[in-house]
C-alpha cells in the first residue's frame, strides 16, 4: 500500500464541504470548527471527556500509606509490578497518539485524540502519585524500572510497542489499521487484569485510595475505547479494502494474542495465592472482555465459552462503572457522577 502523508499543517486550499472530509485521506483545513461536524459523535465524546477531569493528588491515599507495608507479599508483588506495566503503557499512549493524529484528517476526530494524549499524561501523574505517596523515592525507581528487568513485563510492552513502531517507521493504512486495533486492545483488554487487582484489594479493605484512583482512569479508559471503537467502524465504511477477510484475519490474530499475553499476565502476576482471585477467574474474564471487544465492531465470538461476564467477577463492573465514582474529595461520599452518564460503557 502507498505511505500516508501527513496533514500540512498550514492548508488553505483544505475542503471545507462536509461531505469530502474523511478519516484518513482527506485534505484538511485543521480548523476546529465545533459547529460543523462531520462525525457526530466526535461532538458527545470530546463534551464527555472534558467533563471527566480529575486531578490525581486530591485523592487520599492516607490509609494506602498504612496499608502497603502490611500488604501480603503475594499482593505487594502484583502491586508494584501492576504499577511498572500501567504506567509504562500509558506513557507508551501519550507519545503515541499524536503520532496517530498527524495521519487523521478529520479535524473533530484529532480534538479527541488530543483529549486523551492528555488525559493519558494524567494517568501517568497518577500512578506516580500513589508511588510518591506509599514508597520511598528507591522503592519507587524500581517498580517503575521494573519492565526493563522483568522479562515477563518486558514481552508485554514489546507487542504493543513493536506495533507502534511499524506505524511510525512504515505509516500506511494497513499499519495505521494495526495501531488503531492495537489501541483498542490496550484500552480494552491490557489494562483490566491490573484494575480487577486493586479492586479486589479494596473489596478486601486494602489500599482504598489505590482502588479510586484506578477508578477514574478506568472511567477515562471507557471513553477512550469509545473513541477507537468508533474510528475503527468508520474505518470499516469508508477504507473497505482494509478490512478484506485476509487483514480481518491480522486483526483478529492481534486480538487473540491480546487477551491470551493479559491472561498469561494476570496469572503471573495474580496467581492463585490472593484473597479473592484466581487464575481460573482472570481467565473467564479476560475472555470475556475479548469477546465484548471483538462482537463491537462486528466481528462476532472469539470464544465459545464466556460470551457473558463470568457471575464470580460481577463486582468488576460495580467498582468501575463511571456513576458509582465518588466525585466530593475532600468528604469522600459515594456520589453519583452525573455528567459521566452521557456516554453508556457498551464495550
Amino acid at each position: 500500500m502507498d505511505n500516508l502523508h501527513k496533514n500540512k499543517l498550514f492548508n488553505p486550499n483544505g475542503d471545507t464541504d462536509l461531505r469530502h472530509r474523511r478519516m484518513i485521506g482527506g485534505n484538511a483545513t485543521n480548523l476546529n470548527d465545533f459547529n460543523n461536524m462531520k462525525y457526530k459523535w466526535a461532538s458527545d465524546w470530546y463534551r464527555q471527556a472534558m467533563n471527566n477531569f480529575w486531578i490525581p493528588e486530591e485523592i487520599n491515599l492516607t490509609q494506602d500509606v498504612k496499608d502497603y507495608p502490611h500488604l501480603e507479599k503475594p499482593e505487594r508483588t502484583a502491586y508494584d509490578k501492576v504499577l511498572s506495566f500501567l504506567v509504562f503503557l500509558d506513557s507508551l499512549q501519550s507519545n503515541n497518539l499524536p503520532s496517530v493524529g498527524e495521519y487523521i484528517t478529520a479535524n473533530e476526530v484529532n480534538l479527541c485524540l488530543h483529549i486523551q494524549t492528555f488525559q493519558e499524561c494524567v494517568h501517568s501523574q497518577s500512578y506516580s502519585y500513589m508511588l510518591d505517596t506509599i514508597c520511598s523515592p528507591q522503592e519507587r525507581n524500581d517498580i517503575l524500572y521494573q519492565w526493563k528487568t522483568d522479562e515477563h513485563l518486558l514481552r508485554r510492552n514489546t507487542f504493543i510497542g513493536d506495533c507502534y513502531n511499524e506505524f511510525r517507521d512504515n505509516p500506511t493504512p494497513l499499519t495505521l489499521m494495526k495501531t488503531l486495533i492495537a489501541n483498542y486492545i490496550l484500552e480494552g483488554i491490557y489494562f483490566y487484569s491490573g484494575f480487577m487487582f486493586f479492586y479486589n484489594l479494596s473489596r478486601n479493605g486494602k489500599m482504598p485510595g489505590s482502588a479510586q484512583e484506578i477508578r477514574y482512569i478506568n472511567r477515562d479508559e471507557n471513553t477512550h475505547l469509545w473513541l477507537f471503537r468508533n474510528i475503527i467502524l468508520e474505518m470499516k465504511k469508508e477504507e473497505p479494502e482494509l478490512f478484506t477477510t485476509d487483514k480481518a484475519k491480522v486483526y483478529e490474530a492481534m486480538m487473540r494474542e491480546g487477551v491470551r499475553q493479559e491472561i498469561d499476565w494476570g496469572q503471573y502476576v495474580i496467581g492463585n495465592d490472593i484473597q479473592g482471585l484466581n487464575e481460573r477467574m482472570v481467565k473467564d474474564y479476560i475472555e470475556y472482555l475479548g469477546n465484548m471487544r471483538w462482537n463491537s465492531l462486528g466481528m462476532g465470538y472469539l470464544f465459545e465459552e464466556n460470551r457473558y461476564e463470568p457471575e464470580s467477577m460481577g463486582w468488576v463492573s460495580q467498582y468501575s462503572n463511571a456513576n458509582m465514582v465518588k466525585t466530593d474529595f475532600f468528604e469522600a461520599k459515594s456520589t453519583a457522577y452525573a455528567k459521566s452518564t452521557a456516554l453508556e460503557d457498551d464495550l
